[in-house]
């Protein structure tokens, strides 16, 4: 495992870019999102620039007049990094940075690198540095061209190790082999202990949602752990379960799983198989929204079409509204409302979820 630098020691100053194809495309969300993942990794932004465009430039993406607005707004503000929502090929990238004279990055190297701080446990780590070692390998070259441009720290550039420029296609492509042997060997002994449990006959409710919904909160709140916390995307990623005494006769396992965000870059899918098979194992899923979110409907959908995705049966999922105490948005759904920071309807949470196996059982 290489090196991951802390992102406190690198001052970076970002503009967004956001090559619109669709035009139904909500534009102001996508760069809200965008500026939140930005934001999550430190990382300050000084503007965006938009093109609504039918055919992307084979050489960057956008078009000549808008690259050439993108300079000067990098010139005229200092940035030192530009992020583009669209996902951009390694020539892109070594196009871009070339013609830019500045780094660039897409939303994937983005994620993966929140990944890359955030990941605690053995497993989540090697997840990381496969998933950055799946989407380099397609992109070796311009990536490696960029990298001894701008040098190897900052967002994008930390993860599977300092010397991953060096390595040559075959070598990424036996290390892939061999991260994934390891995934396979934790696998199984999390099969094993998944069945364990099983055997026991406890009941496994896992907490999906929307990154930063408020998942590890309620964990908190509802199972009185110390699950790490912070009002910021994926400041969790690791998956905790911990069991919860609902009342004198009910116990289940609790799980709290990573995020969901949209168009989850499909590596990070893969790579964090781990923490969604636990959605898909077990008996309840409780679905989190933010309800204080303006966007809360979209991301409500955006975290169905994830779970629909992966197989799972929606019929076993409850959706629940979080943060009503501050609240921005009137409940027209019948959704049960709580607070996880204030203890607010924890206990009828826990009813309800007493409730839903008791039909079950029947």
């Amino acid at each position: 495992m290489g090196k991951i630098y802390k992102n406190e020691e690198i001052k970076e100053k970002a503009i967004m870019v956001l090559a619109c194809f669709d035009n139904k495309e909500d534009i102001d969300m996508t760069l809200s999102e965008l500026k939140s993942l930005i934001k999550a990794n430190n990382i300050e932004v000084l503007g965006s620039v938009v093109q609504k465009i039918k055919q992307p430039d084979l050489s960057y993406l956008i078009g000549k007049g808008k690259l050439d607005e993108l300079k000067e707004l990098i010139e005229s503000t200092g940035a030192n990094l530009v992020v583009f929502q669209n996902s951009l090929s390694g020539s892109k990238i070594s196009h871009l940075e070339e013609y830019l004279n500045c780094r660039v990055i897409d939303r994937t190297m983005l994620i993966l690198d929140i990944f890359a701080q955030r990941a605690k446990s053995n497993e989540g780590k090697i997840q990381v540095e496969l998933a950055q070692l799946k989407y380099n390998l397609p992109r070796l070259n311009g990536i490696s061209g960029s990298a001894g441009r701008f040098g190897g720290a900052g967002a994008g550039m930390r993860g599977p190790g300092e010397t991953k420029i060096e390595l040559d296609r075959r070598k990424i492509e036996n290390q892939i082999v061999q991260k994934q042997k390891e995934l396979n060997k934790l696998k199984l002994e999390r099969d094993i202990r998944r069945k364990q449990r099983n055997n026991t006959y406890q009941k496994t409710v896992a907490l999906v949602g929307y990154t930063n919904s408020g998942k590890s909160t309620l964990m908190n709140t509802i199972s009185k752990s110390d699950v790490f916390i912070k009002d910021m995307l994926f400041a969790t990623l690791d998956t905790t379960t911990r069991k919860v005494f609902l009342d004198l006769n009910n116990t289940i396992l609790l799980t709290d799983t990573v995020g969901f965000v949209s168009n989850l870059p499909h590596e990070l899918v893969d790579a964090f198989s781990a923490t969604l098979e636990e959605s898909l194992s077990a008996d309840l899923l409780i679905h989190v929204v933010d309800i204080s979110d303006p966007e809360c409907d979209n991301k409500e959908e955006i975290t169905k079409e994830v779970l629909k995705d992966l197989g799972v049966d929606l019929n076993k999922v409850i959706t629940i509204y979080n943060k009503i105490d501050k609240i921005h948005k009137v409940n027209t759904k019948g959704y049960l409302e709580i607070s996880a920071k204030n203890n607010i309807n924890i206990d009828k949470l826990k009813n309800k979820i007493i409730e839903y196996f008791n039909k079950t059982n029947n």
